[in-house]
């Protein structure tokens, strides 16, 4: 059949075709067209998520850094708490060695002999033809000349003859009083080397010994008392010995 003998059917069929053409175009557009839509949302996504994985993988790293930061703090803070205890501990030892090593060395010469390289004659309250009453002191018997000792450290309330002031039986003598409420005496000196009111120090040379007053021989009496007159002495060896004396 000639397509040229029907026209308006060849005509139909033209725009029918040209119909089809057109959509086929048109439908090929618009898929480009919602492509290139969802493109970038999916590119913006993609960003977002990657974003979000790196903030989140930059908070665990600073999270771990300030944990172990600190961890680092707690343990420096311990170690310098445990060096401190140590050195607390270091010190207090050492003070309190140093203190031992301080009281012993004050013990040790806390009080004293009034002489050295004596011998030993009439004792506290022996009886004889020499004392009135029984004897009130300790003699030790020494040269003429021996240096005499202040036995504890004191103040002198009593120094001269006639006992100074307790009687010419004792000659030259000298009292002294100490913190602790005690009293000594020194007596039948040769020579006076302090005076009333002077400060004396444990073991300081005060006298020399001699043979003057009521003496039967070169030595020097020696008297601990409760108050720095004669009648109120007490058993100066045992009390010496008490101090760590033993003579």
């Amino acid at each position: 059949m000639s397509h040229a003998k029907h026209p308006a059917r060849n005509a139909a069929v033209a725009l029918v075709a040209a119909g089809m053409g057109a959509t086929m175009v048109f439908g090929a557009g618009a898929s480009a067209v919602a492509a290139e839509a969802r493109a970038p949302f999916a590119l913006d996504t993609a960003t977002a998520v990657a974003a979000q994985a790196s903030a989140q993988a930059q908070a665990a790293h600073q999270a771990a850094v300030a944990k172990a930061a600190q961890a680092a703090k707690a343990q420096a803070a311990q170690a310098k708490a445990a060096a401190a205890k140590k050195a607390a501990v270091a010190k207090a030892a050492a003070a309190k060695k140093a203190a031992a090593k301080k009281a012993a060395a004050a013990k040790a010469v806390d009080w004293v002999k009034p002489v050295s390289g004596y011998k030993l004659t009439a004792g506290y309250a022996q009886g004889g033809a020499m004392w009135t009453n029984k004897h009130s002191g300790q003699d030790f018997a020494v040269p003429v000349g021996t240096p005499v000792k202040a036995t504890h450290s004191g103040v002198v309330v009593k120094a001269g003859p006639n006992g100074g002031g307790d009687g010419p039986a004792y000659g030259n003598a000298i009292v002294i009083k100490h913190a602790n409420g005690t009293y000594s005496q020194y007596a039948h000196l040769s020579k006076i080397k302090v005076h009333v009111g002077a400060k004396v120090k444990t073991g300081q040379q005060i006298a020399r010994s001699g043979n003057t007053g009521n003496s039967s021989g070169p030595h020097l009496h020696f008297e601990i008392r409760t108050t720095a007159d004669y009648g109120s002495s007490v058993n100066p060896a045992k009390f010496l010995r008490a101090e760590g004396v033993v003579i």
